[in-house]
């Protein structure tokens, strides 16, 4: 049977994915100028997910009794959290195309050591292994 950290885990973790392929597809719909992104499901839901996904952390920090700034893993996905919030934020309101890609991947390159510093536990990410 799952335990509730582990069932709150697992909605932590699908928040993620699901945030992150709607991040990907609301960029690619910005750049064909698509009408889909007007459509009221797509300005509210990428919301309701990342409260989700937010919600979810909080919940595994109050289940597991941790001070997120105690432990430098965490502290490092906080602060790359923040800069992926930015840069996610310049990639889809930025006028300008050049700036907006530049933005999106750096967006992406955050996402992917926010991942990798949760799985390694350490704020060197994939480089933790080494």
């Amino acid at each position: 049977m799952m335990s509730a950290y582990d069932l709150i885990k697992l909605i932590h973790i699908s928040a993620a994915a699901i945030s992150i392929a709607g991040f990907v597809a609301r960029f690619a719909l910005k750049g064909s100028c698509s009408a889909l992104l007007q459509r009221r499901a797509l300005r509210i839901l990428p919301h309701a997910i990342d409260t989700v996904l937010l919600g979810a952390a909080l919940t595994l920090l109050w289940l597991g009794r941790v001070n997120p700034f105690a432990l430098p893993w965490l502290s490092a996905k906080i602060v790359a959290l923040l800069f992926y919030i930015a840069l996610g934020m310049i990639a889809l309101r930025m006028r300008t195309a050049g700036v907006r890609l530049a933005a999106f991947i750096g967006a992406l390159m955050a996402f992917a050591y926010i991942v990798a510093t949760a799985v390694t536990r350490s704020p060197l990410g994939i480089f933790a292994r080494l």
